[in-house]
């Protein structure tokens, strides 16, 4: 039945989704904390299993595969819940940068990319300074395009550690103190 639905066939794939459907919901009760969710997640387990079972190599790897599907997509509302309060971070973030002398900031962006490694300045200036593509920015570096994603990832970060009103106070601070 696996190989014909993987096949096409919609009499298999049909009864390969029926039978499955039981397996999936209990998944999805033991991963998603909402019990609100466990019904959306099921038809969006479903829809993704009907779309890519031709995909699956193995038939004895497709429940540790549904599994997969399921917990990712019970993950989903954290995901958003997450990526809002990194949306109102840089919100906040953007405000504080916008209320910096222009010269100021320039001169704090030059040291924080100095305070880079040369791993993540290199990365950095290629992507954002150069503007090049991330696969012309890994091509540049003798890298794949995941390692640059990783290392700009990265380098972001501690630029914004650096820049950060935190930061910031505290190197004036330190400033002050010479």
């Amino acid at each position: 039945m696996f190989v014909a639905a993987q096949a096409g066939d919609p009499v298999a794939l049909d009864r390969l989704l029926r039978e499955l459907q039981p397996d999936i919901r209990r998944y999805a009760r033991r991963q998603c904390h909402r019990a609100s969710a466990i019904e959306d997640v099921v038809q969006e387990a479903l829809l993704v299993l009907y779309r890519r079972v031709g995909k699956v190599r193995d038939p004895l790897a497709l429940a540790a595969w549904i599994f997969r599907v399921v917990t990712r997509l019970c993950m989903l509302p954290v995901l958003g819940f997450l990526r809002g309060v990194e949306a109102l971070t840089e919100r906040h973030e953007a405000e504080y940068f916008a209320r910096l002398p222009t010269d100021e900031l320039r001169l704090d962006l030059v040291r924080a990319l100095e305070s880079l490694p040369a791993m993540y300045r290199d990365v950095i200036l290629l992507r954002d300074m150069e503007q090049l593509t991330i696969s012309e920015a890994a091509a540049c570096l003798g890298i794949t395009r995941e390692a640059t994603k990783s290392r700009l990832l990265r380098a972001r970060a501690l630029v914004r550690e650096f820049l950060g009103p935190d930061a910031r106070d505290a190197r004036d601070a330190r400033e002050v103190r010479r």
